[in-house]
Parts: structure tokens; C-alpha cells; sequence
């Protein structure tokens, strides 16, 4: 797993994911069909086993990123993960985030830290583009995006099928461009002018 330290925000600390993370609680929220709703999870059960696979797969050379999500509130703990699936050759990144604490949801930690690693890789790894996309229903995880800066970038038509009914993948991106001039900073092109 590529290594980045721990992630400060306000309200939380992002911490890289190991085994002191593999618990009942982890995979009790990978179990839970409300908290996986949107995704592929919900067909698949999971156990501590499967759970240190998937962790076992930003090892080694990967040059991916997991962290598990902490709410600096001692009685809230691990709430969630979130993984940076990098590709290097292409300087391009892809965020996914669980938020797996029902009882911590609508507090806006998703975004808080959905935002922290958007900025690390950005300001840290050096991405050109930072991604992520979810199906058309999860209205919650769309605001996420946008509040980090994302836009539409692109839509597979009719590609789930979710409560029965075809729903679309919608995609979301940010430019490294376009988030150093968020941030009011310069940026690579001519005369200091942003490029993409």
C-alpha cells in the first residue's frame, strides 16, 4: 500500500487501513443492505476473511491508497474507509468512500473526508485527475462529489439495475487545474495561466 501518513481535518483523522481495523463493526457494515445499498457490495456477503483480502490488495507495490475514517469523537471511532485507486502512467486517481456508522450519517463526514483525500492526492501524489462515480439514485454520495469541486464527466446509460429498476452510472471529475484555481493557486501553462 502506498503510504501517506495520517489525514487531519476538523473532525477527523484518516488513518492507513490494517488489521487492527478488520472487525465484526467493519464487516457488520458491508452486511448491512441499507448501508450498501448503492453499491455492488449488496450482493455479496462478507466475513473477516474477504475483508483481509481486499486489504491485502493495496499491498506490496500497489500504488493505491486505504485509510480507515475516525471521528476524532472517542464514541464514535471508526465510522467508515475510504480508498485512492491510482494510476500512475496516467497521473490519475479514483475515490471510493464508505461511511458505515448509520448513526454518524447527515453529519457531513462523508464530505469532510471524501474532500481531505481529493486534496492529498492533488497536492501530494500530484495527480492530473482525481475521480469517482456511484449510480444515478445516490443523491448523497453526487453531493459529496460536488461539494469537493467534481463535475459530470460522464453517464453509462440504464447500467444497474437497483429496486428493480435500470439506473445509470453517472461519473464525476476534478482537474488539477481547476482545483489549484479553487484554491487561489498558480498553476502550470503559460504565463502562470491554468491549463487542462
Amino acid at each position: 500500500m502506498a503510504r501517506s501518513g495520517i489525514l487531519e481535518t476538523k473532525r477527523l483523522r484518516l488513518v492507513p487501513f490494517s488489521s487492527e481495523f478488520l472487525t465484526e463493526r467493519y464487516v457488520g457494515w458491508l452486511n448491512d443492505k441499507e448501508v450498501v445499498r448503492y453499491s455492488e457490495q449488496r450482493f455479496r456477503t462478507h466475513t473477516i476473511d474477504s475483508c483481509r483480502e481486499y486489504m491485502r490488495g493495496f499491498e506490496g507495490e500497489s500504488p493505491s491508497f486505504f485509510w480507515a475514517v475516525l471521528s476524532k469523537d472517542p464514541s464514535e471511532g471508526h465510522i467508515g474507509n475510504i480508498s485512492g485507486y491510482v494510476d500512475p502512467p496516467n497521473t490519475l486517481a479514483d475515490v471510493a468512500i464508505l461511511i458505515g456508522e448509520k448513526e454518524v450519517w447527515n453529519k457531513g463526514y462523508g464530505s469532510e473526508s471524501f474532500s481531505a483525500v481529493v486534496d492529498y492526492l492533488f497536492r501530494k501524489e500530484g495527480m492530473r485527475k482525481v475521480t469517482a462515480g456511484t449510480v444515478s439514485a445516490n443523491e448523497a454520495m453526487i453531493g459529496v462529489m460536488k461539494r469537493a469541486g467534481m463535475h459530470q464527466d460522464g453517464r453509462r446509460l440504464r447500467h444497474y439495475v437497483f429496486q428493480g429498476k435500470e439506473v445509470d452510472i453517472v461519473h464525476y471529475a476534478l482537474f488539477r487545474d481547476d482545483w489549484l484555481r479553487s484554491k487561489n493557486q498558480p498553476c502550470a501553462g503559460n504565463e502562470g495561466q491554468c491549463q487542462r
